[in-house]
Formats: C-alpha cells, structure tokens, sequence
C-alpha cells in the first residue's frame, strides 16, 4: 500500500483521469473530493461491500427458481380471434360509433 501525506486543499493524481482532493480535515475525519470520469464507479468501501455481496447473493439460484423463472416467462397462450375486414369498415358498425 503507497501511503501518501497531504495537506488540505493539495491533490493526488492516480493515473491520467482520477483527482483525489484533500477538502477539509476536521478532528479525526477527512473529507475527500473525487474527480473522475462518469465510466469510473466510485463507492465508499462499505457500500462497495454490500453491494458486492448482494449481486453474489442474487447470483446463486435456489433449486427449483429456474424453472419457476422460466414458466414466468413463457408465453401465455394467446388466443386470436378473426374478424373480417368488412366488418369492421361496414358503415354504423361498432368502431365508428366509438370514434363519433
């Protein structure tokens, strides 16, 4: 682990695109600021934890959730009516009663 000394309102580059501030030191806290382009995630380690944790919670399949998610999301049966064209256009029909 490099360790590095900073004061406040100094900067610490890490690479070509990351700028890490030293904004305010206050007691036993620093607070940071983190300038990165928008492809680069930046979490707290906590929250990094947390959500590293649930996506591989989320990854494991109980048995027996692959074929309940598969029956969810087979086609339903459909059932399609046909009804002749002139029916639809004949003059009072139900269509343009709707639309008057």
């Amino acid at each position: 682990m490099l360790v590095l000394s900073r004061q406040r309102d100094e900067t610490i580059m890490i690479g070509d695109d990351i700028e890490l501030t030293v904004v305010d030191i206050r007691g036993d806290k620093v607070r940071l600021g983190i300038k990165a382009p928008p492809n680069i995630v930046v979490h707290r380690k906590e929250i990094y934890d947390a959500i590293k944790r649930e996506n591989e919670q989320a990854s494991h399949l109980v048995e027996g959730e692959v074929e309940a998610f598969r029956q969810a999301i087979q086609p339903k049966n459909i059932v399609s009516i046909a009804v002749p064209v002139a029916k639809l256009n004949r003059p009072g029909s139900s269509q343009e009663r709707a639309s008057a």
